[in-house]
């Protein structure tokens, strides 16, 4: 299970660092054309944009995977190792629920109904752009997965 982690992990953080950099160098592109040109660019800042809210929603998955999400244990610190595993576990289990009903089942029917609908300035179907909804949501499931495993393994 640990490679499994170690490969998907190295795919986030890939993904993200590429998508970090073009979003930078995108904006770098807006701001020459608009301020030093004269010509602002159309399409550079709404694909910028869309990449942010990739890394954003990638990244938070990536996040959760690594256990580095904000967590506030004061109440479950309160009960013995054993009852916090279970309670760790259930709270894995919620988390599993929810990305594969919300982000995964929601995600692909948001993703089906904006292919019928193209962004302003690139003329893109917007699906593709809200597709990280889903794929972020398979990701976060893996991981939950994988938690839930580590746990009931006392692999933490």
């Amino acid at each position: 299970m640990n490679k499994v982690r170690f490969i998907i992990d190295k795919v986030m953080r890939i993904f993200c660092a590429v998508a970090f950099a073009s979003m930078v160098l995108l904006t770098v592109w807006q701001v020459l054309t608009r301020y030093i040109l004269n010509s602002p660019s159309t399409w550079s800042e709404e694909l910028a944009s869309y990449i942010f809210a990739w890394v954003t929603i990638l990244g938070a998955a990536y996040v959760f995977g690594k256990r580095e999400h904000m967590a506030i244990p004061i109440f479950v610190e309160l009960f013995p190792i054993k009852t916090q595993r279970i309670l760790a576990i259930i709270s894995e289990i919620i988390i599993l629920i929810f990305a594969v009903v919300i982000l995964v089942y929601g995600g692909i029917s948001i993703t089906l109904l904006g292919m019928g609908q193209l962004s302003s300035s690139l003329g893109i179907q917007m699906g593709v752009f809200y597709s990280v909804i889903p794929i972020s949501g398979v990701f976060t499931a893996i991981y939950s997965i994988l938690n839930i495993y580590d746990l009931s393994t006392n692999n933490v």
